[in-house]
């Protein structure tokens, strides 16, 4: 019996299982009635787990909304109205979303509201590495950073608790590799929700309209929601201690960085304590407060950002704790995924002791030409960029956007010279097309990238008549 024929068991089993597929048994267990994404890598597995359920059987409503803003707002609506709710999308997804995002933390969620973002260390299928735990921060959302498939399947359900218990929106921060990676998990039981889905929208005295003099006590809100999270943190099994008995050393760390540490210190003498953190935003304080306490050196694992190593350093700057703490040291760390051969260079600067640095792997004489990225046989772009570009001039400018017609930057299409984010194309080709009378411009776009941002810019290159070819 395969793994999607189990998800409505109602009787705990284990399976092998990737990541986003185990979201979906957590969306069962914890009776989820609202689910909305927009697709993106590395999120999309889980809207084919989702759709593995027929919609017959399926307990809970599913939708691919317009972009990623809809999808948060749809999700929001029936949260308010007293349906625990979830949204899924890609890293970049956030930045859609974030006009509707930033006011959640303000809002009254009755149902409850857990947002899942993929986030994309080393930008596999993403134009930036954006680290979206600034973004939680700006919000006062809590965020839980899970390293395995069986951490995603726990994690979403304490999300959930959090998330009904403070009626505030809770973040699961997944990435590319947790995401896909593969692993068993252990499932619980599912006891269907039977309770009326009536509507329990109630504005109790205009708290869902954020304006000027309601602002104060909203945010109030927010922030006393957070220190309540805080508060619990220290208590949450989430978070903790692999003790090797080190007294000298320790790592803080998270996520795939923590599988890849416990990888490269597999079978060496001195192994370093180890404090792993499933809540990194707010941190278990007190915590870590011990942990930095018993250890005369700790280095601060964390792939992206510096945002754990900043907040840690200012709490033992306020506690005066004598404590050397190490965190990022060049560029390179900044950068990429927290893979074990990143780790083990990352870890062998500061104890080179513990780990001797490896020496680079010799580059292999090329046996194969290069085989770039190119759009599939067959595909509807090559014969149109082909007759583009016969009409065009060398001089003249072509925007491009995502989708696959992206690849057309290659040789021998050579067709998009700029690109940002979805439905951008059209407002770049009108900025372009500004004091120019002499060169054409021309803005490539798919029909997703329309109905998601660029109808918008579209209607602006019409109304303000730019002279541009979409």
């Amino acid at each position: 019996m395969s793994f999607f024929s189990k998800l409505l068991n109602h009787e705990p089993f284990s399976e092998i299982v990737m990541g986003n597929h185990a979201l979906v048994r957590g969306f069962v267990e914890a009776n989820t009635r609202v689910v909305t994404a927009y697709p993106g890598s590395p999120t999309p597995e889980i809207a084919d787990g989702i759709r593995a359920i027929p919609p017959d059987t399926r307990p809970f409503y599913f939708e691919f909304s317009t972009n990623e803003k809809v999808a948060t707002e749809v999700a929001f609506g029936a949260s308010i109205n007293g349906h625990l709710s979830s949204v899924f999308f890609k890293s970049v997804g956030l930045n859609v979303a974030a006009d509707t995002f930033v006011q959640l933390s303000h809002m009254r969620l009755k149902g409850g509201l857990v947002v899942i973002i993929g986030d994309d260390p080393g930008a596999n299928s993403s134009q930036n590495e954006q680290d979206n735990r600034h973004i939680a921060q700006l919000a006062y959302t809590p965020v839980l950073e899970p390293a395995t498939p069986q951490e995603v399947y726990e994690m979403y359900l304490q999300a959930v608790k959090l998330t009904t218990q403070l009626q505030m929106p809770v973040i699961l921060r997944l990435t590319t590799h947790v995401c896909h990676a593969r692993g068993r998990v252990v499932f619980g039981e599912y006891t269907p929700d039977s309770s009326p889905r009536d509507p329990a929208f109630d504005p109790q005295g205009f708290e869902y309209l954020p304006i000027t003099k309601l602002v104060y006590p909203m945010k109030r809100r927010a922030m006393e929601n957070l220190q309540a999270v805080k508060e619990s943190a220290d208590s949450m099994a989430v978070n903790r201690v692999v003790d090797h008995g080190n007294g000298r050393r320790g790592v803080i760390t998270m996520g795939v960085p923590f599988l890849s540490l416990m990888d490269v210190i597999e079978g060496i003498p001195g192994k370093p304590d180890i404090f792993k953190l499933g809540m990194v935003y707010p941190l278990p304080e007190a915590s870590i407060l011990d942990f930095l306490r018993s250890h005369e050196e700790v280095k601060i694992l964390e792939e992206l950002d510096d945002i754990v190593e900043r907040s840690i350093k200012s709490l033992a700057w306020d506690a005066r704790l004598d404590v050397k703490i190490v965190g990022k040291t060049d560029l390179d760390d900044w950068m990429g995924e927290y893979t074990p051969a990143k780790v083990h260079a990352v870890i062998s600067k500061v104890w080179p002791d513990m780990l001797e640095a490896r020496e680079e792997r010799p580059v292999l004489p090329q046996t194969a030409p290069p085989r770039p990225a190119q759009m599939c046989p067959g595909c509807g772009h090559r014969s149109a960029f082909f007759a583009i570009k016969k009409a065009l001039e060398p001089t003249d400018i072509t925007v491009a956007d995502i989708g696959c017609h992206t690849l057309g930057f290659l040789p021998p299409y050579n067709m998009g010279q700029v690109l940002l984010c979805m439905g951008a194309s059209p407002g770049i080709a009108a900025g372009l097309s500004l004091f120019n009378d002499s060169r054409k411009v021309l803005a490539f776009m798919g029909d997703s990238t329309f109905y998601h941002a660029g109808s918008a810019g579209v209607i602006n290159a019409v109304f303000n008549q730019h002279n541009l070819t979409l």
